[in-house]
């Protein structure tokens, strides 16, 4: 007898993995060829430490002619086509690329290997038809609502063309875990449901709940799906034939509430509100719909889930449950494995998770970049984060200061590691984010901390236009490169938190730092406006407007500023105050008190700001004269009345901070 053969696409996906292993442990002589990309062969080799070597890669892709294979591929008995994009809120060309025309070409390969094709379909095909839809109906003049309706019809459509071929369709419905683990790959169907449940979680046990009875979906964990197609597979006499991978019952909110109450921790469901009370906001159309949308959004749910989140069909699955009975494969009641589902979800999908703070800390265990972390502030702020338990990524051109940064924090017991990074160099940047995210899996928090200060006079920088376009670059630019990097990441995880360095000086615009502050602004524009587009990605940003702080930096300065630096020691303590409380701003009193006075006094403070112009004259570095030079100019001996550091007491800190947005 000849080893059976199978070609599966999809088959490092969710259900695809699952029905390379099923075949492989069915028949112990059979043959897997896998339809891999080339990217995803890392993820296939990791699969296949488990399947053994009769699991093997085709490498290919389902959006290429012909699948990107080549003309030599011999022969198989079967094809199983599992390849698809499930997401509903997938861009539709996406979706039509894979779905359409990738089945297209698999139908192709199917022909030239001479072999049956198992087409895994999906109960959307079925759209919004009313009634039972049986195994046999399948154009019944139904409407498709959205591109993945659209496409899975279209899919099934080429396949039951194919008169010629040997073909069998699997029409799954809500794949949801695995029913004794409670396994998943992403949030679907009523996962988009679980974010909103578990805020639930947060009220009193006696608080009484009453949901509407909306959301009627028809569920089958993972497990049921292979092992009743693989069965299905090997049955005689079946080619042509289609089956619905259909629960019995469909199950709505309040069911799917009940199941997962008990280990979510739900308050007790103690009514339901009728249908027609959330009818208007799900069939809500024009500014409705929009601001439904939004509202949608906010609590985590896709709004294209709104659109179809009530089932309309009732299927029909006689054909399949007749085949499968006595073989011990059915659908187990929700509820039954309901608690599996949350569980996993919990600590594996749920995308609030990655904000939660660890019990022993807010920074313990946490990942944070730092950048310009080979001296000053940063290299204060790397230490400070490493002693509060969080793993420190320090970025800096100096490999040799940072080399001596991560001896003495691991000296310490804390963890951190070195990366010779230029942040004005996008290769650079991309290649470091890069490797921290392939090494490490992830990171929770950025401070922007790398900077290039230049104290000097506008009228001496007539022709040192580079200064402002090199301080631009690092300040500025810099800055954002690290932000764009990290942005599709924290997007993915739905968590981030940015820590900029600024400087107080941006509200006091303070004068000879015409090249310095504006950088420093810009960054504040940009993460406040980028705050706003990714608040409900929870991805935040805090400006600290820091002082003067006594850094190599201000070294040539000397004592030519108007106020005492704080060390950096003081400047780490306010970096890790916004990565513990994240608020949008850090000021300081005397920042304020700028702020103030441009609003209420603008030409008195312009006046005294130009007093500190001509007090305070450049440094002989900025004039272009020998660094040990004496300054000729008078210099006051200590800084004015108006200049000194501002001591305020507790009362007033406390009263200035339940302001909202002023934090010092």
């Amino acid at each position: 007898m000849s080893r059976m053969h199978y070609v599966v696409t999809g088959g490092t996906g969710f259900i695809g993995s699952r029905v390379v292993a099923r075949l492989l442990a069915r028949d112990p002589a059979a043959e897997v060829s896998v339809l891999v990309r080339r990217g995803s062969l890392q993820h296939f080799e990791r699969l296949s430490s488990k399947w053994g070597p009769r699991a093997k890669p085709l490498v290919g892709d389902l959006t290429e002619p012909g699948l990107g294979l080549g003309d030599d591929l011999g022969t198989a008995d079967h094809v199983v086509h599992c390849a698809a994009i499930y997401d509903m809120t997938a861009p539709e060309g996406i979706q039509r690329a894979a779905n359409v025309e990738g089945t297209r070409a698999v139908i192709d390969l199917t022909r030239r290997l001479g072999a049956t094709l198992h087409h895994v379909s999906s109960i959307a095909v079925a759209g919004d038809f009313r009634g039972e839809y049986t195994e046999d109906d399948f154009d019944v003049g139904q409407y498709l609502p959205t591109p993945y309706h659209q496409t899975k019809f279209e899919a099934e459509a080429l396949v039951r063309a194919e008169h010629g071929l040997r073909t069998r369709i699997y029409r799954p419905a809500v794949v949801v875990g695995d029913s004794r683990t409670g396994e998943m790959d992403k949030a679907d169907g009523p996962y988009y449901f679980f974010p909103i449940l578990a805020k639930l979680a947060a009220l009193p046990g006696f608080t009484p709940m009453v949901l509407p009875d909306t959301g009627r979906t028809n569920i089958v964990p993972v497990d049921f799906v292979v092992d009743a197609m693989v069965h299905l597979m090997h049955i005689p006499d079946s080619d042509g034939r289609t089956f619905h991978l259909t629960a019995p019952k469909t199950i709505g909110l309040r069911g799917i509430y009940r199941g997962v109450a008990k280990a979510a921790g739900l308050p007790p469901l103690v009514g339901s509100l009728p249908g027609a009370a959330v009818s208007p906001v799900l069939k809500a159309t024009g500014r409705a719909k929009i601001v439904r949308n939004m509202a949608a959004t906010q609590l985590g749910v896709p709004a294209e889930i709104l659109d179809v989140v009530d089932l309309a069909p009732t299927f029909v699955a006689d054909r399949t449950t007749a085949a499968l009975a006595r073989t011990g494969i059915e659908v187990p009641e929700f509820a039954s494995y309901a608690p599996k589902l949350w569980r996993y979800w919990a600590q594996n999908l749920d995308p609030d998770r990655a904000r939660r703070d660890d019990p022993d800390g807010p920074l313990v265990g946490r990942h944070v970049i730092i950048t310009g972390a080979s001296s000053g502030i940063g290299r204060a702020s790397a230490i400070a984060v490493a002693q509060r338990g969080a793993t420190v990524f320090a970025l800096a051109r100096n490999a040799a200061a940072l080399d001596d940064l991560i001896s003495e924090i691991r000296a310490d017991g804390g963890d951190a590691h070195a990366f010779t990074c230029d942040v004005t160099n996008s290769g650079s940047v991309d290649h470091t984010v890069m490797d921290i995210l392939g090494r490490f899996g992830h990171v929770d928090y950025l401070v922007n901390n790398a900077g290039r200060s230049i104290r000097r006079s506008v009228s001496a920088s007539t022709d040192r236009l580079h200064d402002y376009e090199r301080v631009m670059a690092v300040n500025y630019f810099g800055a954002v490169r690290m932000v764009l990097a990290l942005l599709p990441h924290w997007q993915e995880r739905r968590f981030g938190h940015v820590v900029n360095v600024s400087s107080a000086g941006v509200q006091a615009n303070s004068p000879k730092y015409s090249a310095y502050l504006p950088t420093k602004a810009a960054l504040d524009a940009f993460s406040d406006v980028v705050g706003t587009e990714t608040l409900s990605d929870h991805i935040t940003f805090t400006n600290i407007h820091m002082p003067l702080v006594s850094t190599p930096m201000i070294a040539p300065s000397r004592r030519l500023n108007p106020v005492p630096p704080i060390t950096a020691e003081h400047a780490a303590a306010m970096v890790v105050r916004g990565l513990i409380e994240k608020p949008s701003r850090i000021d300081t009193p005397l920042g304020t008190l700028a702020d103030l006075g441009t609003y209420f006094t603008p030409r008195l403070s312009r006046r005294v700001l130009h007093q500190l112009y001509l007090g305070y004259p450049d440094s002989a570095a900025a004039r272009g004269e020998a660094a040990d030079e004496p300054i000729r100019e008078r210099v006051p001996r200590k800084p004015s009345r108006a200049a000194r550091t501002v001591r305020v007491p507790r009362p007033v800190k406390r009263a200035v901070r339940a302001i909202p947005g002023v934090h010092w």
